[in-house]
């Protein structure tokens, strides 16, 4: 036919295009997949960073105290005393220091032990009275056991109780732990707004994501000042 002319791709550049075609074929599918799995796993690891009452361990019959500490009596009269979920996650690993030792009487209030990290620290209060009848050295020594469940073997001291249903009987038990336990994430939410404006802007980059949510941990990269904050406002 007049005016027509054939080209064999195969003695042109043709075929490369038909290569590079087939290449971006078979890449954008395998990118799209690549980054919808990034996205997800991104995701996956931002729920779990983020601190909610949805990831605190509140186990049923345990009574908790307003200076988040808990008691659980056990079957022969004595009770198991510890530190709870919730100031855990509020710190991070911390060491651990006993400060009563076997034989002590210790009153409801009294400081029992320390939580120290980079030189701060936070004292915790016994949430019930009595004499002490064994410590915990397992937790004092490797304090994350605490982290992975502190009412799982994470218990501080065995305590033989003097009072404990009149020491008791304000304490949150059950579905009424779940609601103060969002109270009090709530009340550290403010109470971190009140701490970026009083001493450090740039803290809303290390305890708080996208929307406002508070990170695992908000507490632990805080001044000395934040801390001792923190324990008048949470723990007396």
């Amino acid at each position: 036919m007049d005016g027509f002319t054939y080209h064999d791709i195969f003695q042109t550049k043709g075929i490369e295009y038909l290569i590079i075609i087939a290449f971006f074929m078979v890449l954008i599918p395998f990118w799209i997949m690549i980054n919808r799995k990034t996205k997800f796993v991104a995701k996956i690891h931002d729920s779990l960073s983020r601190l909610t009452t949805s990831v605190l361990k509140i186990p049923k019959g345990v009574f908790y105290s307003q200076h988040h500490t808990w008691a659980f009596l056990e079957k022969s009269g004595n009770a198991q005393i510890g530190i709870d979920d919730w100031l855990l996650h509020i710190t991070g690993a911390s060491i651990v220091k006993p400060l009563i030792s076997v034989g002590e009487t210790v009153k409801k209030g009294d400081v029992i032990s320390q939580l120290v990290k980079d030189g701060k620290s936070l004292e915790v209060l016994s949430p019930i009275s009595g004499t002490i009848l064994k410590v915990n050295f397992k937790v004092f020594e490797a304090p994350e056991k605490m982290l992975e469940n502190p009412f799982d073997g994470g218990w501080l001291f065995k305590i033989e109780p003097d009072h404990w249903k009149a020491e008791t009987n304000q304490y949150y038990l059950g579905e009424d732990s779940k609601a103060w336990y969002e109270s009090e994430m709530s009340r550290f939410k403010d109470f971190v707004a009140v701490s970026m404006a009083e001493s450090n802007a740039s803290l809303s980059n290390i305890v708080l994501q996208e929307g406002g949510e508070l990170m695992d941990y908000p507490l632990a990269e805080m001044n000395a000042e934040v801390w001792n904050s923190f324990q008048n406002e949470f723990l007396k």
